[in-house]
């Protein structure tokens, strides 16, 4: 068997490469559109392919909504955007109930939540109530309302924003929600040559995005990614770089623990392993390299690493502490020398 194919129930089904050809038609067919903004688009596709959530901050102006919505045109989903104010109920979100008067019972109104791709913009503006509300939704992929259940279509994506730049009329998110993100991508400005692109392609003709994949066919890919193999020491390599969040001091780190109040959570040790497979699956390969979790560690870890004052006085970031950590902790020699091809 070669070794790009997966396989499932002792059959093989479509190659890895095949897969991940689609994957870049996807992508190619985005930056039709958009310019620049490569990792913020490979997160993009690792989040829906890993089924998590993104959490996204960068200042206005580039083109977060615009990416969001390009690509649920390429893979035919649905898309909906949410202006978060500080006026804003957990029933604008998920859905209320309203008394129908003809009929004298009440019906059930579902909120701009039942989508595939959801677009929380400035989500920090919204009090933690509302903030609240979508909870369940991420975790569960449901909402109750009245005692009744309702999924959410599949697949289902959480993008929110905010805006670094502005502390005025802002809530911070709980941390009970910021670790339901899956990932924290941060984006900067364009270069100069990708900005004269940008004014290019503003006041010339508008591009028509053409449908790539279905909804349907991006389910089969979530599917065959969660098939990718994991070495155990690729998950125990996961596991010591999120332990040594919350005590530095095993990792020969003592120096950082006067820098972290908290460390990650177990969700950013599964938020590892499950990116990893799917940036594997991405690059064409039906099992994670060591590279893969690096490259994803510092998406999956910023976020969750709740800071001391200490450190904030000193101006020492998130992303300074997970290198350290990273160059600290070793990487597995042979993280596929128990990968067994099948016959």
């Amino acid at each position: 068997m070669q070794e790009s194919e997966i396989w499932s129930a002792g059959r093989p089904t479509q190659p890895i490469a095949e897969a991940a050809s689609l994957m870049e038609r996807v992508l190619f067919e985005v930056k039709r559109v958009v310019v620049g903004q490569d990792v913020f688009l490979e997160r993009m596709l690792i989040a829906i392919l890993a089924q998590g959530h993104l959490l996204i901050e960068g200042v206005p102006g580039l083109a977060k909504t615009l990416t969001v919505n390009t690509l649920a045109k390429t893979i035919q989903g649905s898309f909906k955007r949410i202006q978060f104010t500080p006026d804003l109920l957990p029933a604008d979100l998920v859905g209320t109930q309203i008394f129908n008067q003809k009929e004298s019972e009440f019906s059930t109104v579902l909120g701009p939540v039942f989508t595939n791709l959801l677009l929380a913009d400035e989500i920090n503006r919204a009090p933690a109530k509302v903030q609240s509300a979508l909870l369940e939704v991420m975790q569960e992929r449901q909402v109750t309302i009245a005692g009744t259940s309702h999924k959410v279509p599949s697949p289902f994506l959480v993008m929110a924003t905010q805006n670094p730049i502005e502390t005025e009329g802002t809530y911070p998110l709980p941390e009970a929600q910021v670790d339901r993100f899956m990932m924290k991508v941060q984006i900067g400005y364009p270069s100069d040559s990708e900005e004269f692109v940008i004014v290019q392609r503003v006041i010339g003709d508008p591009i028509h995005v053409s449908p790539v994949a279905s909804t349907e066919q991006l389910q089969a890919l979530q599917a065959q990614s969660r098939q990718g193999y994991v070495d155990p020491a690729l998950i125990e390599y996961a596991v010591r770089i999120v332990a040594a969040t919350r005590d530095p001091k095993r990792s020969g780190l003592a120096e950082l623990e006067r820098f972290i109040t908290f460390g990650a959570s177990p969700r950013a040790t599964i938020g590892l392993i499950e990116g990893a497979r799917a940036l594997g699956f991405l690059r064409g390969r039906a099992y994670v390299l060591p590279q893969d979790v690096v490259d994803l560690a510092f998406d999956v870890l910023r976020h969750r690493i709740v800071l001391s004052y200490e450190a904030l006085a000193e101006g020492i970031t998130a992303d300074e502490i997970i290198r350290q950590i990273l160059k600290a902790v070793p990487r597995p020699e042979k993280p596929l020398e128990n990968h067994v091809q099948l016959p």
